[in-house]
């Protein structure tokens, strides 16, 4: 016979379902390991034969009918706040002078309907139910381990003392607080009838009586099982965990007459019909569907709507650190630009100024934080619905600065981020750059008296809005790259289109796909026009020159 593996892990396990807790079925196996049946047993002897064979061995039936090997075995299906009696109660309700409440009364009647049929299923195992009077006193104990030494903490000693508040308490109507808000000096009454420790279970146990053969229904024998919670949020606990895959759990029963009892415990609820999920969908598609409309009531009809075929963008920014600097002290002058077609609120701010704050080491880098918070909104509105027209998206400007302890301040470096085209959460990096001037004039000016060279419009970091010719030349401008500012934005975007009809629909994606990547496009859209005039006058030039200086591969003989 291969040696059994036992399960050690008696914790409780927690699950959660939707499905209704009356549906839930345990089969529950328990068996004896070290039984001296065989005292019981006489031997059948064969004619012919010396030796006594132990197969031979034939059990002997005692008065009440049952056999010695029937209480080796027993295996029982329960259900959820199934009563199974014990020897104890079927002795003890039978006596119609030990019942005292109705509930007694009614196991009294249950009793005898089962002793008149004869279709008692159990015989070890039982059942107490949630309106039984039993409680397992070692969930109650305050030792939070198995050591004989420890000693209960303050913490255990306090909670052991705390109720559980009941679910039908209401609050007090209207909306003006009725006590104070903090208890300074709470007194132990207080405290014992105003905190809360979880909800109300309902539990169940699975219990065994594990009594010699002929001596059951003694209360000493009784030993816990199973233990089934649950609580009015469908979370079941059951301790020790289901079977399952895992080796049987064990029981040692203490005595003159020490015994080995296993027993395994198995989740044998049956699947719900495809008729009864479908109905399951429909309740839950209608709960839905009601909580749909509670909320919709919540916000009612005063909710603010975009215009048709206008895109709404909100951001909630966050000016995070600066690093890399020269000097310390540093603070950020941020503004965002609106492009064309783009409109914000009149009150709305778009522009700000961080506070002053010293740096620190972080590494190699000395790190400036500044958790800055910033909110704006801007509508975009497409007007222009040619294939040609290439929309733009808001750009961030942001001027790093430098502040001493005379209050002068210096040009830390400039920069530009183009908000992100998607909805989310972002964080982005700006790296940035100064002007200067050559020779060591303007570094000591710039070092003992401060100031330095600033840009009159920010814009000029990218592309200025004034700027109306065709090329931009920085040529002859001398600039420093400096450090880096981290910028991290939520975007939230509104557009009605998407709850209209699929024209529109199709129209505002369209715009999206624009929108997105523009700058990539745009940068582009640039470098492609540029290569396209140089290679126009490069065909141009070649054209008017004589045809014996030009060579069969296009180049230009010297």
């Amino acid at each position: 016979m291969a040696e059994t593996v036992w399960s050690t892990d008696t914790g409780e396990a927690v699950y959660r379902s939707r499905d209704p807790v009356r549906n839930l079925r345990l089969r529950v196996h328990l068996q004896r390991i070290t039984s001296s049946n065989f005292l019981h047993y006489q031997p059948a002897t064969q004619p012919g034969k010396d030796l006594i064979d132990l197969a031979t061995f034939r059990p002997h039936p005692t008065a009440s009918g049952h056999r010695p090997d029937e209480d080796e075995e027993e295996e029982v299906v329960i259900g959820w706040q199934e009563k199974l009696f014990s020897q104890f109660e079927v002795d003890l309700y039978q006596n119609e002078a030990a019942c005292q409440s109705p509930l007694d009364h009614q196991y009294r009647q249950e009793i005898l309907k089962l002793e008149d049929s004869g279709n008692r299923k159990n015989r070890r195992i039982f059942t107490y139910t949630d309106s039984d009077r039993y409680t397992n006193l070692e969930e109650h104990c305050q030792k939070m381990t198995t050591a004989a030494s420890e000693v209960p903490s303050f913490l255990v000693e306090r909670m052991a003392n705390v109720r559980r508040r009941r679910q039908d308490r209401r609050g007090m109507e209207g909306g003006i607080l009725k006590s104070r808000i903090v208890t300074w000096e709470p007194s132990e009454e207080f405290v014992r009838n105003s905190h809360v420790i979880n909800t109300p279970l309902q539990t169940m146990y699975i219990m065994a009586d594990l009594g010699p053969y002929g001596k059951l229904g003694y209360k000493k024998y009784e030993q816990v099982l199973c233990t089934l919670k649950v609580d009015s949020n469908g979370v079941i606990t059951v301790k020790p965990d289901f079977t399952g895959l895992k080796g049987p759990y064990r029981i040692e029963t203490e005595g003159e007459k020490q015994e080995l009892w296993k027993y395994t415990i198995d989740n044998v609820s049956s699947l719900a019909q495809p008729e009864e999920e479908e109905r399951e969908q429909r309740v839950f598609k209608d709960l839905y569907g009601r909580h749909k409309e509670y909320l919709s009531s919540l916000v009612g009809t005063d909710f603010e709507m975009t215009a048709p075929g206008a895109l709404r963008l909100f951001v909630n920014g966050e000016v995070v650190s600066a690093q890399g600097y020269e000097y310390d002290n540093l603070y950020v002058h941020f503004f965002v630009e609106l492009p064309t077609s783009w409109s914000s609120p009149a009150f709305q701010q778009l522009s700000g100024i961080t506070q002053t704050c010293t740096t620190k080491s972080l590494g190699m880098d000395r790190v400036a934080h500044f958790s800055y918070p910033f909110t704006f909104e801007a509508s975009f509105l497409h007007e222009d619905e040619s294939a040609d027209a290439l929309p733009e998206w808001p750009v961030l400007y942001c001027e790093v600065l430098s502040l001493d302890f005379w209050k002068r301040y210096r040009v830390e470096g400039y920069g530009a981020v183009v908000l992100p085209a998607n909805p989310g959460s972002h964080t982005l990096t700006v790296s940035t750059w100064r002007p200067m001037e050559l020779g060591t004039k303007a570094e000591l000016r710039r070092f003992f008296i401060g100031g330095s060279l600033e840009l009159e419009d920010l814009a000029y970091v990218r592309v200025p809005g004034t700027f109306k010719g065709e090329r931009l030349s920085r040529f002859g401008f001398r600039t420093e790259t400096t450090g880096s500012v981290t910028f991290r934005f939520h975007c939230l975007q509104q557009s009605r289109a998407f709850m209209e009809s699929s024209s529109l629909r199709k129209r505002m994606q369209s715009v999206l796909d624009r929108l997105e990547g523009f700058s990539q496009q745009s940068s582009i859209h640039n470098v492609l026009e540029a290569f396209h005039r140089a290679r126009r006058r490069m065909q141009e030039a070649r054209e008017s020159l004589p045809q014996d200086l030009v060579s069969p591969s296009g180049t230009t003989v010297s």
